[in-house]
This record gives structure tokens, sequence and C-alpha cells, in this order.
């Protein structure tokens, strides 16, 4: 009996199986060993997935314009029976069903440019009082469809009071996908009904003097939600009395941004019919911004708060403003008059640029031509932001040796630097804005001062190549002759190196010129080797730092004859790598090609040698027919005897027996040899030469 140890758990996600190996034996019997296989299945355990049950939780991410109350995520993937499903937290708009679906809102997600994180925490309980539980966190999307928009928020229109039924009084027009259109207030509108696709208002009955305005919302179909709403205000007039007439009709203003309040930009002059322009009654209505931004004193338009043009929100706007003056008649019904306002705000260089503050930089002074020092960051608050052109004072030269980009304000070397002249420049750049006022001429500009410090680089000794060499030279007749040419590279690159021989040169047999070694000539009887020693160091800059390099001289005269050496030393001197590229166009075929053009050939070679056999063959064939029927003329045919040759008695024979001497000689010279097949018992002919075989 095998039974579970008390305190032992077992967990199938960990091990699922387990294989015990069993033995038994009797007395004065074999051991038998058998094995035992316990498999361990998943139970009806509580138990919540990852990474739902993880620290940080799942995420799931939607659009903002998913439809109300669609399912977004599935706390259980399969949930068990008599499971109950807990939000912890209730400052979410998004719910929790019983069977453990998340849904979106009932109203939908907030069409936000920016992404939304709702962070959900669930608890899963079953009926024998397991629990788990995770976090879930919902993240809102913005959506890339285009909201639904009106162009305008609001707008009038008049028609007259003999307007029959069903006659198109206006036509709204909404931005976006799948708009429809519907009136929402009145909610039971009596005179007027919409077009629910084409958002065309018409009039329900013969209209009389009245005025009517209507809420008009359009929306997405798909997504009701995507909606956007906009005033219609209709006005019925009769036909006996007129709207006051303005001029100008249309208002266009320009202004400065620095323009004070209460200066007048537009003054309107508006009379009517029956009433004189002292009754009119004037009011502005447009957008929050432009009713902020201006007030209506009398006829007269006026400034009501200062005109920034260096805003954010002005420059939202497109730095033009917007407004209606509505122009009303006393009577009954009122008549009115609209006026379109455009008033364009103009830029004016009011701030001037401003320094960067501790602009001090550090460069290396071994920096190559080119190489970035900095950047000069300034300042400016009139828009468009930081719109400025960089320039140095006194421009590049020896003392200055740095450029600034007109644009970015990138400080550059230009030109050698030299920590021990200079240890630091004073670099004076001018910030000048550009684009800030309506004349280019008004600008402004400020002085900088720039510091930039070198980086000493501590000097090399110079390095030389190879820095040991063994020369052979024979004595020659002359003032002097070349030895060898050091191969030697100081650092920096561009400084001077100068050479000396500094030990070995006895009786001053050797000289120095630049980096060449000369040999002078003298009446030396016997070979001798000389050692020097030769100091190359940086003719500029102290300290001076040096390098030794032994040269091993092998001088035979001319006279002496050189003993034989196994050992031969080569001296090559330095020389600048010289790089040829040569392109070479190469044709590498695929596999496959390579494998058809070889069947190819061989099916081909094959076929041309097939036919030269047939043909060789069709020339024998012929000949030895024609040897063996003139032959069966004259003779028996059971008798062919090879090498019998028939002639006649004279030259009065038979033409007959000519013509079989003919085709016999024929015969003669294709097969030279008769035999009998051993197997068979069939005679055949046979040519010694080629080996052809004919069966007789």
């Amino acid at each position: 009996q095998v039974t579970l140890r008390a305190g032992a758990e077992l967990d199938a996600r960990q091990v699922n199986q387990y294989t015990l190996t069993l033995r038994a034996a009797c007395q004065g019997e074999d051991e038998v060993v058998e094995q035992l296989f316990v498999r361990v299945t998943m139970g009806q355990v509580l138990r919540c997935d990852t990474p739902f049950a993880s620290a940080e939780g799942d995420v799931v991410q939607v659009l903002a314009d998913v439809a109300p109350l669609t399912p977004l995520y599935a706390v259980l993937p399969q949930p068990l029976g008599g499971l109950m499903f807990r939000l912890q937290n209730h400052d979410t708009p998004v719910s929790l069903t019983h069977r453990g679906l998340v849904l979106a809102p009932a109203s939908g997600f907030n069409r936000s440019k920016d992404t939304q994180t709702f962070r959900l925490e669930i608890e899963v309980r079953d009926r024998h009082g397991h629990n788990c539980s995770g976090i879930l966190r919902v993240e809102v999307l913005p959506s890339s469809r285009p909201p639904v928009t009106f162009l305008k928020p609001q707008w009038a229109v008049t028609v007259p009071e003999s307007s029959g039924p069903l006659e198109v009084v206006t036509q709204v027009h909404a931005s976006g996908d799948n708009v429809r259109y519907a009136i929402l207030a009145p909610v039971a509108p009596a005179l007027f009904t919409i077009n629910e696709v084409t958002g065309e208002i018409r009039s329900t009955r013969r209209l009389e003097v009245t005025y009517a305005q209507l809420l008009i919302r359009a929306y997405n179909a798909l997504h009701p939600t995507d909606d956007a709403t906009a005033t219609l205000n209709i006005t019925v007039q009769g036909t006996d009395r007129q709207a006051p007439s303005c001029v100008p009709a249309i208002a266009v203003s320009q202004v400065p941004e620095t323009e004070s309040p209460g200066s007048t930009l537009v003054t309107l002059r508006c009379t009517d019919s029956t009433s004189t322009e002292g009754r009119l009654q004037y009011a502005l209505e447009g957008p929050l911004a432009s009713q902020i931004h201006f007030r209506m004193e009398g006829p007269r338009l006026q400034v009501n708060t200062t005109l920034d043009y260096d805003s954010e929100a002005m420059a939202a706007m497109g730095f033009q403003l917007t407004a209606t003056i509505v122009v009303t008649a006393g009577g009954q019904p009122p008549q009115s008059t609209r006026v379109p306002v455009l008033v364009t705000v103009t830029p004016v260089n009011e701030f001037t640029p401003v320094c960067p503050s501790g602009a001090t930089f550090t460069v290396v002074e071994t920096a190559a031509f080119g190489s970035t020092v900095g950047y000069v960051a300034g300042t400016d608050r009139d828009y468009p932001p930081n719109s400025l052109e960089y320039s140095l004072e006194g421009g590049p030269g020896p003392t200055q040796p740095f450029s600034i980009d007109t644009r970015t304000g990138e400080i550059r070397v230009v030109g050698p630097l030299d920590s021990q002249r200079h240890q630091s420049y004073r670099l004076t750049v001018r910030l000048t804005d550009t684009h800030n006022d309506l004349d280019p001429a008004k600008r402004r500009s400020r002085l900088c001062y720039v510091a930039v410090r070198l980086q000493a680089v501590p000097d090399q000794a110079p390095v030389c190549t190879p820095e040991v060499q063994e020369l052979w030279i024979m004595s020659g007749s002359g003032s002097r002759q070349p030895v060898t040419r050091l191969a030697c590279q100081s650092s920096p690159n561009d400084a001077k190196l100068a050479y000396t021989i500094a030990g070995g040169n006895e009786d001053r047999r050797f000289q120095m010129e630049g980096n060449t070694v000369f040999y002078l000539p003298n009446d030396l009887a016997e070979p001798h080797t000389f050692s020097l020693l030769v100091k190359v160091w940086s003719s500029s800059g102290a300290p001076r730092l040096s390098t030794m390099v032994a040269l091993v001289v092998h001088v035979t005269p001319r006279s002496t004859t050189v003993p034989p050496s196994t050992t031969t030393w080569h001296t090559t001197l330095w020389k600048e790598p010289l790089v040829i590229t040569r392109t070479e166009a190469v044709w590498h075929p695929p596999a496959w090609f390579v494998a058809v053009l070889t069947v190819t050939s061989v099916l081909l070679l094959a076929a041309l040698g097939c036919m030269g056999w047939t043909l060789l063959c069709s020339e024998q064939d012929q000949g030895f027919m024609a040897a063996f029927c003139s032959s069966h003329r004259n003779r028996d045919p059971n008798k062919l005897l090879v090498g019998k040759r028939y002639t006649t008695g004279g030259t009065g024979g038979s033409p007959g027996a000519l013509s079989t001497h003919s085709h016999l000689s024929f015969a003669q010279e294709q097969f030279d040899g008769r035999a009998q097949d051993p197997r068979t018992g069939r005679d055949y002919l046979f040519n010694s030469m080629t080996g052809a075989r004919r069966w007789i």
C-alpha cells in the first residue's frame, strides 16, 4: 500500500508526475523490481494568472474612441463556476461585471489628446473562501480618427416670412467621419426639421415673423460619443421691414500687439428704414477669446485687454481673432444685422536677447579643424521664441581661431591652438533676434562673452621605426656617402624634429643632416664596425623629450674581401603607405544555373556521339551488303570464303565476274578474318584492326 506522506503538498504546476521504484522479494526467490507512476493533475484551486497577479499587474491598451460598454479585459480566460469578482477601488470610470469582464464606460472615454491611465484592483473569491487578487492598468490612447467639429460654433440666418413648408432654410456642416445631425433644443421643434445625413434645415410650415434658436448636434454614427454642438439663430423677418444697414459690412483690422486698451479699431455707421442711428443697439458675439480682448462702446469696437502676440494661446489661433457685431433695431419683431470682424495681431520686437549664464567651454589644444567646442544657447521672449542669429565679433583669425554657426550657435575650431601661448580665449558673441517684428529692420542685439579654456596635452617623445638598425656599406671614394634615413614621428604631429649623433662617432667619420646619416670616406684599411647613438627630440616646446636610435654600421674597404655571411640584414625606410583600390566585376552564377548548364552540355555531347556512330555504322553496312549480294550471284549461298579471289581467263571475262571481284575486294578491305562463336556456333566476319564484327 502506497500512501501520501503526512504534510506533503502536491503542486501540478511544478511536478506533474512521480516515478516510484518498488522492490519485492520472498525468501529464497529472486528480487522483483517494478515502477509505479503517480500523475498529479490540476485541481479546482483558485489561482489568478500572471501577469495579472504580479506586482505590477497586467496592462491593456485601448483607443479613446472605443464604443461604450465594450469588453476590454477578462480577469480569468475560462472562469470557474461560482466565482465572485469585486472592484476594490472605485475611482475609475471603468466597470467590472459579475463574470469578470472589464467594460468601457457607459458614456465612453474622454477624448483627450494625452494618454489616460486607470488602475483597477480586482479581487476574485470562490464559494470555498479562497481568493486571489491582481492589478489591471487600462491605458487609453488618443484616437487617430479626426473628431467631429463644426467650422464655427454659431451662426445666424434670416429668412422672409413668406417661406413655405419644407423649404430649405440653411444647411449646417461638420467635419469628421460618418457625421449625422440632430436638433437638441428645442426638444420637439415645431417650425424646423433637419436632414440627418445632409444637415439641411427645412421649415415644417409657412413661417411667420419670429425668432428661433436651434442647438444642432453633429455626431459620429459609429461612435456617438464623438460629437459637437453649434447654435443656429434663425430670424424670420417681415417683408415690409428691413434690417439695419452698416458700413463697413465686414470689418477687417490689423493691430500691433502693443496697442493699449481702449483704442478704437472699427467704427460702424449703421441706419435702418424706420429708426434713427441713436436707437440701434450693438453687441459683440464670438469666441470667448474675442470677447475677452474686445468690447463694444456704442458703434466702436475697442481693445479691452492687452493683445500678447508672444503667447501660445495667440499662436494657436493663428494670431487672428474673429467676432461678430450684432446691430439690432427696435420694433416688433426686432431687426438685426451681423457684421463679421477679423482682427490680425502683428508682432512687435519688445524684448532683447538674453545671454546664457556661465558660458565657459574647455577644449584640448590638439583639437582638429572643425571640432565642436560648445553651443551658445541664447534666449529671446519674442515670438517665435529663440529665433536668434549668432556672430563672432572680430571674426576668426590667428588671435581668435574659432568660428560660430549663425543659426545654431555652435562654436568650432578653425585654427591651431597652443596652450603655451594662450591658456584661454575670451570670445565676444553677438546675439541678434530675427522675425520678431513686422518691420524686418527693427532688430535687437546683445553682446555675450564666452570663455574658452585650452587643455594642455603633454608632449611625448618621438617614435622612430626601427629603433635599432644594422647596416653594411662599402667604403667608396668621394666626399661622403649616405648610410640611412631615420623614420621618426613626433607628438603632436606638426612639431619639428632635430637629430644629432650622441655617441660612437669615432674620428667624426659620420655626419647628420636632417634625418639622414652620411659616412665620410677615409683611408680605412681593414673592415670596421661602428656603433652609433642618434638622439632625436622635438625642436619646439619645453621640456624636451628625446629618443635614442642605435645604428650598427659595418664598413668594408673596397680592396677587402667580405667574408660570407649566412644572415643578411636589410633596413627598409619607412614610407607613407599607398592604398590602391581596384574594383573587379565578377559574375557568380547561382547553383541551379551551373547544374542546368552541366546537364545540357552532357546531353549535347551524347547526342553528337550517337549521331556520329550512326553515320559510321550506316557506311559499313552499305559496303558489306554490296559485297555479300555480289558474291551470292556467282557462288553457292552456303560457301563464302574470305580471301578467295575470282579471276577471269584473260581479258574476255564476263562483266559479272569483274563485278564480283570488285565487291569482294571491298568486303576484304572491311573484314580480314572469319571465326565461329563458341556459344552460339554462328560464323561471323571480323576486322582485326578495328574489331568490327558481322554475322554471316
